[in-house]
């Protein structure tokens, strides 16, 4: 397979969010669209598509910093194109993204429900940094 990496425009919000729904990213509190439309195209954010020969979108993946570390979200890969190395390529391209605006820190949380990507990540150079994550809802 032949994998083109874009940014996404805002045509490819449909396509994209049905690809996060179809590999179980998507949570009850996160509307995708609206995160979608929050991080594309911004200086510190943007979406990253892979798209295959037939033009159509294979993996997906959200890429942002804070001005010190670098995060990743909604890391998609379509279902039925998995083990093509799709997921290695976006995070690749996230990371050459971030190389470029001098971010020398990539971080990912993972659900507990989504633990069989452990291994993906860990293979990939990821190490488990043990931290105690808060968060409040605004």
């Amino acid at each position: 397979m032949t994998l083109v990496i874009r940014p996404a425009t805002l045509g490819d919000e449909k396509e994209t969010v049905a690809l996060w729904r179809a590999c179980g990213l998507v949570a009850s509190y996160n509307d995708p669209a609206e995160d979608f439309r929050f991080a594309r195209g911004k200086e510190n954010s943007d979406v990253l598509l892979g798209i295959d020969d037939p033009n159509k979108i294979v993996g997906a993946i959200m890429v942002g910093h804070d001005g010190h570390r670098g995060w990743v979200y909604y890391v998609g890969t379509d279902p039925a194109c998995r083990l093509q190395n799709i997921g290695r390529c976006m995070i690749g391209a996230a990371e050459q993204w971030l190389r470029e605006r001098k971010v020398r820190r990539l971080t990912l949380t993972i659900r507990p429900t989504n633990t069989q990507v452990v291994a993906f990540y860990e293979k990939i150079g990821f190490e488990i940094t043990p931290r105690t994550v808060m968060a409040k809802w605004l």
